[in-house]
């Protein structure tokens, strides 16, 4: 982590007396301030996966135990395999044996210190444990932190589709350490990239020209354009979430390109694409359906669909169907899975699905199948 404490920046998540604050910084966990003031319970959850474990677990703990307040701190650490394969029944099971064996009281805070998946079995274990204790979402990869970290979404997997058992419940804070992006995967960095590109598409095409115009220090993490496009994605779904907490209407758009790539990802067993590579292909899918659906007169521009494949590529994103997969992601399968896509209406022969009828306007559409 970084020596230093570079300036704080905060983004409100206006939810009334569920309101909380993202802050965004390099060397946050040096800084006994946000220790003493988000961290600070004398009993504590620390939720971790493997990978973020051997890196950042011991540095973490030490300071945890040096800024915190309490003489008697208590902590217990659970960590949990890598990857999609950890959001399961079982790895909830797990956090809640280890709450009780160690007599963790309905005052411990959790935190959770890792990418989405850990963002999001914490939360959902945090939303049920003793029917419900406070959670910090502490997310350590580029999608995370522009997006599962933010809005109180918590979940695990089924077998037959994502996030299927889940609940909405939001943290107490979100801690964005940009450190953490100095050793996170190049795959990983770019797979966060689509969310950012997401932003720019549904909610701000200045947002899209912006990342367009500076793709370059972009691919090359550029820390001072990284903060801007970590804080713009996190204003923009704030606003988002503070209009529409529980997706009954508008938060339902941050879902441009998800009900094709969790398709892609279930029928996939969560083995073949990261999240964000699978909702980069799903994004083009849901353009080219745009396009199909509504005339382009409306507004849509007939580059839009290069614009987007060019920044896609340039930023080592997937955009097709590989062939070797053809098969398993038919049109056949993957309509099957997209039927039992929680955001749908639930009637028959028909799909919710995010279509853009122009650049930074998303529109939610019934469509006959």
């Amino acid at each position: 982590m970084s020596a230093l404490v570079s300036e704080v920046s905060e983004v409100l998540v206006g939810l009334g007396e569920r309101s909380y604050k993202i802050y965004l910084g390099a060397g946050l966990f040096n800084s006994e301030s946000m220790f003493k003031t988000c961290v600070n319970s004398q009993y504590i959850c620390l939720i971790s996966s493997e990978a973020v474990s051997q890196l950042y677990l011991e540095q973490f703990l030490k300071n945890l135990e040096k800024f915190n307040l309490n003489k008697n701190l208590k902590i217990i650490k659970i960590i949990l395999p890598n990857g999609e394969s950890a959001k399961t029944w079982d790895s909830l099971n797990l956090i809640f044996t280890e709450l009780l064996k160690f007599s963790m009281p309905r005052k411990t805070l959790i935190l959770a210190l890792g990418g989405g998946v850990i963002g999001d079995i914490a939360g959902l274990a945090a939303s049920l444990y003793q029917r419900g204790v406070p959670y910090i979402q502490i997310p350590t990869t580029l999608l995370a932190q522009v997006d599962s970290s933010v809005g109180g979404k918590t979940a695990i997997n089924h077998p037959l589709g994502k996030n299927m058992i889940g609940a909405f419940y939001q943290p107490r804070a979100v801690l964005i350490e940009l450190d953490f992006l100095r050793t996170l995967p190049d795959r990983e960095y770019f797979a966060g990239l689509a969310e950012v590109i997401k932003y720019g598409l549904i909610f701000d095409g200045e947002f899209f020209n912006f990342l367009e115009k500076n793709k370059n220090k972009i691919l090359n993490k550029d820390p001072e354009i990284l903060l801007k496009i970590i804080k713009k994605s996190c204003e923009i779904k704030s606003h988002i979430v503070s209009l529409d907490e529980r997706e009954s209407g508008l938060r339902a758009i941050l879902n441009f390109g998800h009900t094709y790539g969790h398709a892609i990802e279930t029928l996939t067993n969560y083995q073949t694409f990261l999240h964000g590579e699978a909702v980069s292909i799903g994004m083009v899918l849901a353009l080219k359906k745009s396009m199909e659906i509504f005339n382009l007169e409306l507004g849509l521009e007939p580059d839009l669909l290069n614009r987007v494949l060019d920044l896609l590529k340039f930023l080592n994103l997937p955009t097709d169907i590989p062939q070797n997969l053809n098969q398993t992601l038919s049109s056949e399968n993957m309509l099957s899975a997209m039927a039992r896509d929680k955001k749908n209406s639930g009637e028959t022969r028909r799909l919710t699905l995010i279509l853009l009828k122009k650049l930074g306007q998303a529109e939610i559409c019934d469509i006959q199948i």
